[in-house]
């Protein structure tokens, strides 16, 4: 039965990628983190990077809400959930407002987020070099879907001098209102890498420009009036909890956990423990053993490609995950963690290096994206049980001579399908990285067998 929850909310989007939403959105946290509030914050889509970010500021987990991986109550719940006792939750879109699936469909996009949440939407625009144009690029926007859910707009790359001219053709013009302009800030920019984004502890002196941009945003931004949009936000209909499933006994799961293994959707992580596994992180670089009394162990992913060297040089390590592997604990990897348990694996420069030898194959780097974007993941089993399809995604540069075929990977609203993912009754592991909500068999089965093993021994 649901029941409505109040839950104070915008969502900043923006026409395309590269508009400045991440790093307008993280001043944002922090002027509102300033102002001594209770902030939360998500991101639209699959993205791991933009929710570290977020999360260095407000010092609590940011999380992803994706309506491709969730269906609409799921998207709703974790919404409520998560912003619970917060004053106000703040989602940063993904891609331009409109872009969804495969790039022909809204669905999964930002506006399909704030349609779903009904979360009202403030359009960040780059008006760098528009006068009356701006008016017209937004009136497309905000009139290209009947409900756009877009309630306002922020103006980015505009001087103080041209500010006011705009703000009073825009609101004359479209009676939408103006919540301010950023400025140009130099020295404030996020630089990316191979998978987009670098890491925030990358970034020299990342909380000073923080702080600086947040004093910035003060001054143009109407952060009162974002305020007030977000409590004005309709009350959100909300499901009781989805899970069922728990476990007889506490489970200990190894969890790699470090600079090369650090891509984790938080959901993931604590609809585990929801039902009743103990998550005990480890390093594959530093430690030199597993920890004790394990039943089940999780390799996620991130950039073992940069570190190479050091995990094969922690041969201690790679000699206990392969031991552990041998003796019947059950696990899970993806992508940099599918990696880490090959034979082999290159680095960046091309260089060849021992891996734990669980995966009887090497990976390597292509020149190009292999995998990019949303799957399906059909006709296989999960720990010996078919479980259904698997919503996922899959962002890598690296390939392998051994993916495995247990599973059709199928790319929605498209033809195109492909074999991966190697999956018995002890482990599961490929290249897509999966989303456990989307299939809530797929923790339990994994739950299950580390429970079966921890009865065995």
């Amino acid at each position: 039965m649901n029941k409505q929850r109040k839950v104070p909310r915008i969502l900043l989007g923006a026409a395309a990628s590269g508009s400045g939403k991440t790093l307008i959105t993280c001043g944002l946290l922090q002027a509102l983190k300033n102002r001594k509030l209770q902030v939360t914050s998500f991101k639209c889509g699959p993205d791991y990077i933009d929710p570290m970010f977020h999360s260095r500021v407000i010092g609590t987990k940011s999380r992803n809400l994706d309506s491709f991986f969730a269906d609409e109550d799921t998207v709703r719940y974790l919404l409520e959930k998560n912003a619970r006792d917060c004053e106000i939750s703040v989602i940063e879109g993904v891609m331009g407002y409109y872009d969804g699936l495969a790039g022909i469909s809204p669905k999964a996009s930002a506006y399909d987020v704030a349609k779903i949440t009904k979360t009202p939407a403030v359009l960040i625009v780059n008006a760098k070099g528009m006068s009356l144009s701006a008016a017209a690029f937004i009136k497309g926007f905000v009139e290209y879907q009947e409900d756009s859910q877009i309630r306002g707009v922020i103006l980015n790359q505009v001087s103080s001098m041209m500010y006011p001219r705009l703000k009073q053709i825009i609101e004359e013009e479209l009676s939408i209102k103006v919540y301010g302009y950023v400025p140009v800030v130099k020295d404030c920019m996020l630089e990316s890498r191979h998978l987009g984004l670098v890491m925030p502890e990358e970034i020299v002196d990342l909380q000073q420009k923080l702080m600086e941009l947040a004093e910035i945003l003060e001054k143009s931004v109407d952060i009162d009036g974002l305020l007030e949009l977000a409590e004005h936000a309709e009350e959100l209909p909300v499901q009781e909890s989805p899970v069922a499933y728990h476990t007889g006994r506490k489970i200990r799961i190894a969890l790699a956990k470090d600079e090369a293994f650090c891509f984790f959707y938080q959901d993931n992580l604590e609809l585990l423990e929801e039902m009743g596994a103990e998550l005990v992180p480890f390093s594959p670089i530093h430690d030199k053993k597993l920890p004790e009394h394990i039943d089940g162990m999780l390799f996620h992913g991130g950039y073992p490609e940069l570190y190479a060297k050091k995990l094969s040089e922690n041969k201690e390590m790679l000699a206990a995950v392969c031991a552990a592997v041998q003796t019947g604990i059950p696990y899970m990897a993806e992508c940099g963690g599918f990696m880490y348990l090959h034979q082999e694996m290159e680095d960046m420069e091309g260089h060849s290096w021992p891996m734990a030898g669980v995966i009887h194959g090497k990976s390597w780097r292509t020149p190009r994206l292999t995998r990019f974007g949303y799957i399906t993941l059909e006709d296989g089993t999960c720990f010996g049980e078919h479980v259904g399809a698997i919503r996922a995604h899959e962002f890598h540069y690296f390939d392998s001579n051994h993916c495995g075929e247990a599973y059709t990977a199928k790319k929605p609203l498209s033809s195109r399908s492909w074999k991966c993912i190697h999956s018995d009754g002890q482990g599961m592991s490929g290249f897509p990285h999966m989303y456990y909500y989307s299939n809530l068999r797929v923790p339990e089965q994994f739950l299950r067998a580390c429970e079966e093993r921890k009865a065995e021994v």
